[in-house]
């Protein structure tokens, strides 16, 4: 709504819908349909539920808490190149710290243990 010397005018949002709406259906015509082939493992791997504490501690345990690639190359006291972290780009890595974090919340709650060893 638009207020010009206290007359008020109304725009509508059905100009040029027509146009509009027949690019749409071409482009949708010729896009193809992404599949995602990992799918099934991530579903598989969010519905994993720990409930032994021997399977929690392993899960802890292989699962980094932060990425292990990122590195800063130091010669002679000074830094030269900088790796970073490369995890992000594992295309399960949100599934594994999931599980890893549901291990370690199981191993407190429900196990009393002490996770400062796996930090």
């Amino acid at each position: 709504m638009l207020e010009i010397k206290n007359q008020n005018v109304i725009f509508s949002i059905w100009i040029n819908c027509a146009g509009e709406t027949q690019t749409l259906a071409k482009k949708k015509q010729w896009t193809k349909p992404k599949s995602d082939w990992l799918l099934p493992l991530r579903q598989w791997i969010d519905s994993l539920e720990i409930k032994n504490r021997l399977l929690a501690k392993i899960f802890a345990r292989l699962i980094p808490a932060r990425c292990p690639f990122e590195r800063d190359i130091v010669l002679f006291g000074r830094k030269i190149v900088r790796i970073p972290a490369l995890c992000k780009l594992n295309p399960l890595y949100d599934q594994f710290v999931g599980l890893r974090f549901r291990a370690l919340c199981y191993l407190v709650e429900q196990c009393g243990e002490d996770i400062q060893s796996y930090c």
